[in-house]
């Protein structure tokens, strides 16, 4: 199993879910990145601790870190290493005494506790390769030209005949690369699972 370092990028809101965050995570030594839908509260306590900003009293993160602290636990790396009906799952490494731990918990609780010990995360290739969103360089003035025509409303009337799969999935990926422009990564995750169902009949 190879493992991939990634860090934080930032969280979005997303639209289509209420009270929900997109945590946007991105390949250090690569360029794809991998949005992941997590919860309002989960979102807080990351972007509490991304900006050094300490609450009036601990948080349940902040309460495990004291706890940790206190007993001489070492949190040693995050691994997302699941990924099963479109639900990430994580696991927490940790050291007691010489002895190493994994410990199963969402990766939004396991990205918070990551960042309050400064542990490196990590995610394994085959998630990257499954879930992870390449981001394209573009040369200038492309970006917005692709966007005006995606954005056309005459797009799909100019298509009259019905379209094979391969020009489905190209115009799939048009959108996705307009997404990830507009960092709508809700609507980029959506359209990498429907390109990647629709690989399988190209």
């Amino acid at each position: 199993m190879r493992k991939l370092q990634v860090d934080i990028l930032g969280l979005s809101t997303s639209p289509h879910t209420n009270g929900a965050y997109a945590l946007i995570l991105y390949e250090i030594e690569g360029k794809r990145k991998l949005p992941i839908i997590i919860g309002g509260f989960e979102a807080q306590a990351i972007a509490l601790k991304l900006e050094n900003i300490k609450p009036p009293r601990p948080f349940t993160h902040d309460l495990f870190k004291n706890i940790s602290d206190a007993f001489s636990l070492h949190v040693n790396e995050i691994i997302i290493d699941e990924l099963h009906n479109e639900t990430f799952y994580a696991k927490v490494v940790c050291e007691l005494g010489g002895e190493v731990h994994e410990i199963d918990a969402r990766p939004s609780d396991a990205i918070a506790i990551a960042v309050r010990f400064n542990a490196p995360v990590f995610v394994t290739e085959e998630i990257m390769d499954e879930a992870g969103i390449r981001e394209e360089q573009k040369e200038e003035g492309e970006e917005s030209e692709e966007g005006e025509a995606m954005s056309s409303p005459e797009l799909e009337a100019t298509h009259a005949e019905p379209k094979s799969p391969a020009a489905k999935l190209e115009e799939l990926q048009l959108r996705l690369e307009d997404a990830i422009n507009r960092e709508n990564y809700e609507e980029a995750a959506r359209l990498r699972d429907e390109i990647s169902r629709l690989k399988g009949i190209v």
